[in-house]
């Protein structure tokens, strides 16, 4: 099912939130869901951030949204991913997002609402 970001009070999944091994997995598979039913609202797909995590992947924009378009379930996709993901790959996206990109992901943090980081109450 789609996610629908119109209201502005709903938002994707956060980028720091893992699943399967993989950061940003959950925040890409919303955005691209909500692309395709026309409901991203403000949100951009593929996003800069996307495109940095699918080139460390070792994937395209297309892959993933006929990845998405063919698997129903987070579950489904993140199997399809590991298929075509070695761990190197998804270590490397996972470090650039957490040592690159971390102003990024707070600032999303901030601007959606979410807790502080678990990296950032422990300091």
């Amino acid at each position: 099912m789609a996610t629908d970001f119109r209201s502005g009070t709903d938002f994707p999944r956060r980028g720091r939130e893992e699943f399967g091994g993989y950061l940003w997995l959950l925040r890409l598979i919303d955005k691209a869901r909500a692309a395709a039913a026309g409901t991203i609202h403000d949100y951009i797909y593929p996003c800069p951030m996307d495109q940095g995590v699918m080139e460390r992947w070792g994937i395209t924009a297309a892959d993933f949204d006929a990845a998405v378009r063919t698997h129903g379930s987070d579950d489904a996709i993140v199997q399809w991913l590991r298929a075509r993901v070695d761990a190197a790959h998804g270590a490397a996206a996972n470090r650039w997002l957490l040592e690159e990109k971390a102003a990024n992901l707070d600032r999303q943090d901030a601007e959606e609402g979410a807790a502080a980081s678990p990296e950032k109450s422990a300091r």
